[in-house]
C-alpha cells in the first residue's frame, strides 16, 4: 500500500455509501474499518451493487464499537476525525502515511464526546452555502482520501 490510509466508518447506515466507499478504498489501496452497529447487512444487495464485484478484494475489518476501536489503536497512530462542527478544514490537516480517517454515521455524525476529546484532530470539508446541511458521506470520504494522497505525493500513472 503506497499510503496505508485507513477509512473508518462509524455506524454507517446507508449501504450504497458504504459500497461506494469500499470501491474507493480498493482503488486507493486503503483499508476500510466498519464500526458497529451497521444499519444494514454486509450481504445487502444495494451494498453489493454500489461496490460491484470489488467487495471480495477489499481489506475490511469490523469493530464492535467506537470505544473498542479507538482503544485498540496505538496511542501515536495518526488519526483525524471529520465533523461539520470542526473549526479547521481537511486542507489544513497534515496527513501522514497510515492515518485513520474517521467518519460518523450519515444522520448524526460523530458523537460529541469524540469531537470534544479529539478537537485538535477534528476537521471539516468546507461548504460555502449555509443552506446545505451536509455533504454525502461517500463524497466527503473521497475528498478526504484524495487530499491525503495529494499531500503525501500523488503516484505516477493510475
Amino acid at each position: 500500500m503506497p499510503y496505508g490510509l485507513n477509512v473508518v466508518l462509524v455506524e454507517p447506515e446507508i449501504p450504497q455509501n458504504t459500497g461506494s466507499i469500499g470501491r474507493l478504498c480498493l482503488a486507493t489501496q486503503s483499508t476500510l474499518h466498519l464500526v458497529e452497529p451497521l444499519g444494514f447487512e454486509i450481504t445487502h444487495s444495494k451494498l453489493k451493487r454500489a461496490g460491484l464485484d470489488y467487495w471480495e478484494h477489499l481489506k475490511v475489518y469490523r469493530h464492535s464499537s467506537l470505544e473498542v476501536f479507538i482503544n485498540s489503536l496505538p496511542v501515536d497512530a495518526p488519526k483525524v476525525f471529520f465533523s461539520k462542527k470542526a473549526g479547521n478544514t481537511v486542507f489544513e490537516y497534515p496527513f501522514k502515511s497510515g492515518t485513520y480517517l474517521i467518519f460518523g454515521k450519515e444522520t448524526a455524525g460523530l458523537p460529541d464526546w469524540v469531537i470534544n476529546s479529539f478537537s485538535m484532530n477534528t476537521v471539516r470539508v468546507p461548504m460555502y452555502d449555509a443552506r446545505v446541511r451536509s455533504l454525502n458521506l461517500a463524497n466527503t470520504v473521497s475528498i478526504a482520501v484524495y487530499e491525503a494522497i495529494r499531500q503525501l505525493g500523488m503516484p505516477k500513472g493510475g
